[in-house]
This record gives C-alpha cells, sequence and structure tokens, in this order.
C-alpha cells in the first residue's frame, strides 16, 4: 500500500506543476483542469517519494511537481511494476501504460544536477474510473500482470 503525498497540477505544458490539497480524476481523461490531461495512454504521471528523497540527498532542489509528475506515493517501486497493473484511490481506478519516458529537451533539473529521475524512475497511468482524490489517500496494488 501506499500513500499520496502529493497531488500537483499545471495549467499549461511546459510549466512546473504545483501541489494542491485535492483533485478530480476523470474517467478516460485524467485530472480536471491538468495541463496534461487528454485522450491519450499518458494521462497521470506518478513517482515515488523515496525517489525524489534520494536525488534530493545528491544535492538537487527537487520540490514536489518539478518532474512534472501529478501524484507523489510514499510506498511504491514504480519502475518494478508492468503495464497493466492497477491502482485504486478511494473510487478511482488507475492503470499503468508507461515506464518512463524519453525526454524531447532537457529541463532545468537535468541542466543543474546533470540527470533527471522521470526519465527511469516516473510511470505514467490512464483512468478506468474517477474519483476525487486527496493528499494523505492511499494508493493500493490492485492487480499487477
Amino acid at each position: 500500500m501506499g500513500e499520496i503525498v502529493a497531488i500537483c497540477m499545471s495549467e499549461r505544458k511546459g510549466t512546473a506543476k504545483k501541489p494542491v490539497n485535492s483533485a478530480l480524476l476523470i474517467e478516460g481523461h485524467g485530472f480536471e483542469n491538468d495541463a496534461h490531461a487528454g485522450n491519450w495512454h499518458r494521462q497521470v504521471s506518478l513517482i515515488a517519494l523515496e525517489r525524489i528523497e534520494d536525488f534530493r540527498s545528491r544535492g538537487a532542489i527537487a520540490p514536489f511537481g518539478c518532474f512534472g509528475e501529478n501524484l507523489v506515493v510514499r510506498g511504491i517501486d514504480f519502475p518494478s511494476l508492468p503495464a497493466g497493473t492497477r491502482f485504486a484511490c478511494g473510487s478511482a481506478l488507475l492503470e499503468l501504460t508507461q515506464v518512463g519516458k524519453d525526454c524531447r529537451t532537457p529541463c532545468q533539473i537535468f541542466h543543474t544536477m546533470g540527470e533527471c529521475i522521470m526519465p527511469t524512475q516516473g510511470v505514467f497511468a490512464k483512468v478506468l474510473r474517477g474519483g476525487l482524490v486527496r493528499a494523505g489517500d492511499s494508493l493500493d496494488v490492485v492487480t499487477a500482470s
């Protein structure tokens, strides 16, 4: 079982996401009013708190949302899970669709640190069932392929 530590949103692509207390997941879309939501396989991005803390321990200044992540979650090793893994949070249901990503252009973190953890530690999911998500909610792995 994991715990949602932060929910992050942005109104425009290309800008850092900012933490919010709660947000509405919309089935087949992503978070309401998030710039990266839409009808595609990367509706929600997730990263483990432990990976952010490890990166910070190496000198990175990495506030929540700076990797473009929607959910920061304590207690789940996302890259070890296969595509198709499902996560429940209250009434919402997510399905992991992609592990890691290719960055087209280096972000500010990459320029500062010489690396960014989102390409290897971040994952993406689509929303199978919507619902309200709050910081502090549990995020449970309900199936793993």
